[in-house]
């Protein structure tokens, strides 16, 4: 009987391997040792390090770690690139991204062998996955850099863009950057990840061969320091950043008040939640899936498992016996399942965490057999037995570890898939459609894959909530996150707010009681807790009044206030659209008291701003129930709809002029798109404000919806950008105020935008539109298949 004969009798196992000749050829050709890529030109190697095949150790190639002169070299080649590549026609840009997708398909096979020997994946992954997506993501962005100027009028590009991917989707992460970016008119440095930068300088070849502009795509290799000497070089405009929640908030530490865009997909904690009704066979097929492509190093993996009681012991047997199949071995070999883990670092940090988690009480499962002898491997484990706190079920473990625990009813399956200080994925099995849209809207996630998992497409945006970053790539949101407004570029220093000089004071009781103005918290008014006053003071120097001193103390209550009321959310836009509309009204109603209230504060008639202050709310209220999402059309089985989310609890900070049209400006757009707002009035004058929540009383606003501390601006906007109960923050004051806020935000990497001391006209009617409310929400797609 001949052998495959006798594999049928038998049905053992079979290898079947893939040939690495080509790739070898390739490193050989190159001389096993690369420089950069600048300027459309190799660079000598200088100082080099290994980079090895996980799976057995072997060194491939010696890589250059960049320095800070060979990163200025790169910014320098991408900054003289830019005039030229920037002011090509959106069509011939679109023909270079389309000739590097025709490329990566012709030497599909190439790429796909070289990511696997560089990265340990297995090459069905490499192959059928993640190459095809490389692919159509450069031909997805030819079509919008085509149709820029239609869909994005008044755009420009930021510039240079910095930008640095991990390792476990090398050549994918590069795609879902360096496309988005030339359609945009942007010039690239790019800095692979260290242990897998080769695909990244096979694509610097290939954008040689299709003749891409020198300067337009550079390739800097390197480690850590050759990130951060990107990150803080002063003429990047815009960095971009895959890799973990930990060096994302030094990113977004590094670049407060710098002015660079910054866009960042960090790290997930993602649940998978399996539903009694469920297909229970597909949903372990799923499962598997979820959490051990790549070995499960993928941050949006579905790392939590949250079965239904009811179906636990059985959902968990036929997992058992699923993973009793997997085959961990040569990921070269086209029968394998699970490859090698990217480093024996990475080896170590999974064994550790395992460690800790067992100490606390988990229990490991892990099939039968062996694993190779030599390379970084794992075998896919399971672990049960966990709370909520225990460090396997918090921690983003990022290798092949899955961590089950049960629920009950729908309502504790939420709260536990939100139990997280991630917000990157999630997955919802269950047969029950009515079930899977109620659940997918409450998940606190930027994707939700609903019988399915791992669903990617050019045309539908990814990214996380929380402490998985902010910004969006893929789709339109991906697109427009390498664009900038053109008037922006215009925008003028705000000049400072002269200092005024207290007059004698007046007797408190002339001219009748008393009256201080209190804040206003949880539709109540409240005294300040340091139980102290400010005085606000006429043009002329003049006391018009006191209000209270805000401290940290009042910020919590607000914020807690504010999080109770996060129902806003949900509220019909409709229902919210008519409360900002009945705001208007009463507004009006008072108008005549509010423009004296203005004028007394800053000496001019406030007539005119109580009238755009009017108008604005009414601008707003008619924008509540039309900015809306899309129905994306995936090449699939399936759509995905991109569902326009609140942030959540905003703090704002007023600007120190215009008293009452800068506070409304801003939490306008926040209110109708279904935010809580804590907001802080301008410090100089903030008694209309203080008069405001007299209109809010009357005007059907839930209790907690809009919350007014006042006191120092700057001190208060510290607070609540400090705070992990604040999902965004916009602060309108002067450059060192803006910058401190968006570096204390990277606590819980929450959202900012700030003036950066720069002046803006409130009045301006580009501010009654997208631009705020784009800022005010978040997508999240929620795929959905079709089809029996």
């Amino acid at each position: 009987m001949n052998k495959i004969a006798q594999i049928f009798e038998s049905l053992e196992y079979g290898p079947a391997p893939e040939g690495a000749d080509q790739a070898n050829a390739w490193l050989d050709a190159k001389g096993r040792k690369f420089g950069h890529f600048i300027n459309g030109e190799w660079t000598a190697p200088g100082k080099v390090f290994a980079s090895t095949n996980p799976a057995n150790g072997q060194k491939l190639a010696d890589i250059t770690d960049g320095t800070a002169d060979d990163v200025d070299a790169a910014v320098k080649a991408a900054r003289k690139a830019f005039g030229g590549w920037s002011k090509l026609s959106g069509y011939k840009r679109g023909k270079y991204l389309y000739a590097i997708a025709r490329m990566i398909q012709k030497h599909s096979r190439l790429f796909a062998v070289l990511e696997t020997m560089d990265n340990g994946k297995p090459i069905r992954e490499s192959r059928d996955a993640d190459i095809p997506l490389v692919a159509r993501h450069f031909y997805h962005h030819a079509g919008w850099a085509t149709h820029l100027d239609r869909e994005f009028p008044d755009h420009a590009p930021y510039g240079v863009c910095g930008q640095i991917i991990p390792w476990n989707f090398p050549l994918l992460m590069l795609a879902w950057k360096v496309a988005p970016a030339l359609a945009a008119g942007n010039t690239v440095v790019l800095k692979p990840a260290e242990f897998t930068s080769l695909t990244a300088l096979l694509l610097a070849d290939i954008c040689d061969r299709v003749g891409l502009p020198k300067g337009v795509v550079n390739i800097v290799t390197g480690e850590g320091d050759t990130g951060a000497a990107i990150v803080n070089h002063p003429d990047v405009d815009k960095i971009a950043f895959t890799g973990s929640t930990e060096v994302g908030k030094i990113i977004r530490e590094a670049t407060a008040g710098s002015g660079k865009g910054l866009s960042l997909e960090l790290g997930g904690k993602s649940p998978y939640i399996v539903f009694e009704d469920a297909d229970l066979d597909s949903a372990v097929e799923g499962l598997v899936e979820a959490i051990w492509f790549n070995q499960g190093q993928v941050c949006c993996a579905g790392s939590r498992l949250l079965v239904q009681e009811s179906i636990e012991e059985r959902f968990i047997a036929k997992l058992k016996a699923r993973m009793a199949k997997l085959r961990v071995g040569d990921p070269l070999d086209k029968s394998i399942d699970i490859g090698a883990l990217v480093a024996p670092v990475q080896v170590e940090r999974i064994r550790d965490l395992m460690k800790r988690g067992v100490a606390e009480g988990a229990v490991v499962y892990e099939a039968d057999g062996a694993l190779p002898e030599k390379g970084c491997f794992l075998k896919p484990a399971l672990v049960t037995n966990v709370s909520p706190a225990n460090t396997l079920v918090a921690e983003e473990i990022f290798g092949p570890v899955l961590v089950a625990m049960s629920f009950r009813t729908p309502d504790e399956a939420i709260a536990l898939a939100n139990n997280t200080r991630y917000g990157l994925a999630a997955t919802v099995w269950t047969e029950n459609v009515n079930l899977a849209l109620d659940i997918a809207p409450k998940i606190r996630a930027g994707v939700v894959w609903i019988n399915g998992t791992n669903q990617f497409d050019a045309a539908v945006g990814f990214g996380g909530y929380k402490e998985s970053g902010f910004g969006r790539e893929g789709g339109r949101e991906g697109m427009g996150a390498y664009l900038k407004p053109n008037w922006e570029k215009d925008l003028k220093k705000a000049q400072a707010v002269p200092a005024i000089a207290a007059t004698a004071a007046k007797n408190p009781l002339d001219g009748g009681i008393d009256q201080t103005a209190k804040m206003y918290i949880g539709g109540k008014q409240a005294r300040p807790d340091s139980a102290y006053n400010r005085p606000v003071l006429g043009p002329k120097g003049e006391l018009v009044g006191e209000v209270g001193d805000g401290n940290r103390k009042d910020i919590r209550n607000a914020v807690e206030k504010a999080r109770g009321a996060l129902s806003w959310g949900t509220t019909a836009a409709h229902t919210r659209a008519q409360i900002l509309y009945f705001l208007a009204e009463n507004l009006e109603y008072r108008r005549d008291e509010f423009a004296a209230r203005i004028k007394a504060q800053t000496g001019v008639d406030g007539g005119e701003e109580v009238d755009l202050s009017i108008e604005r709310i009414f601008a707003f209220a008619g924008w509540a129930d039309k900015y809306d999402g899309a129905v994306h059309n995936p090449p699939m089985r399936a759509v995905a709809a991109a569902m326009v989310e609140p942030l959540g609890v905003m703090g704002i900070i007023a600007p120190p002029s215009r008293p009452l049209l800068g506070s409304i400006a801003l939490i306008a757009p926040a209110l109708a798109m279904g935010n809580s707002v804590v907001l802080v009035p301008s410090e100089r004058s903030p008694l209309s404000m203080t008069d405001f929540y007299q209109v809010l009383e009357t005007s059907d606003v839930p209790a907690g919806v809009i919350n007014i501390v006042t006191g120092d601006s700057v001190a208060l906007a510290k607070t609540l950008a400090e705070h992990d109960g604040v999902d965004g923050v916009w602060f309108a004051g002067p450059a060192e105020g803006s910058a401190m806020v968006e570096k204390a935000s990277a606590g819980n990497v929450k959202q900012t935008w700030t003036t950066r001391g720069f002046d803006f006209d409130w009045a301006h009617p580009r501010f009654a539109g997208e631009y705020f409310l784009g800022k005010a929400t978040q997508i999240k797609n929620v795929w959905i298949p079709y089809g029996a």
